[in-house]
């Protein structure tokens, strides 16, 4: 009579491989870490964001002989207010203490909406999360404050 070896694995050779593939699945999941990398995204939208109200805010006052929207003029010298969304009519994002640059959306010249920050934590529905302000010598500041892993996100032209 023949005996038949049969072939396969044994189950701990199958534990001892599914327990390797767990460990380096960790060490992968780890050195990739996901919620950095998610968060660095973010951060990276914000200064897309910024850049372009800014470049909307200096068209603007480009293409009106470097009069700048009025609700920026307003807040000369001053500190840095919350941008309004789109659609916030002025009285209202006055009240609320925002700067409304709804002027740079008219006929969406410069900007189809104002962009708002990724993932605010706090905003009202009002706000963008970012915000704007012009220095003594009149040049505009335009900072995302929500900004992620302590990154700091301004750009002043």
């Amino acid at each position: 009579m023949k005996m038949h070896k049969k072939s396969g694995f044994t189950l701990i050779e199958i534990l001892i491989v599914i327990g390797i593939i767990s460990i380096l699945a960790a060490i992968v999941i780890v050195a990739i870490n996901p919620a950095r990398q998610f968060a660095q995204s973010r951060n990276a939208q914000r200064w897309s964001n910024v850049n372009t109200v800014l470049n909307a805010v200096h068209q603007y006052a480009v293409d009106n002989n470097g009069i700048l929207p009025n609700q920026l003029i307003v807040n000369a010298n001053a500190t840095a207010k919350d941008v309004c969304t789109t659609g916030t009519n002025l009285t209202d994002c006055g009240t609320l203490g925002g700067i409304s640059l709804a002027s740079t959306t008219d006929n969406q010249i410069y900007l189809v909406s104002i962009p708002r920050d990724p993932s605010c934590p706090g905003c009202a529905a009002s706000s963008t999360g970012y915000r704007v302000a012009t220095t003594t010598n009149g040049r505009i500041v335009v900072s995302a404050p929500h900004a992620e892993l302590g990154v700091s996100i301004s750009v002043t032209r």
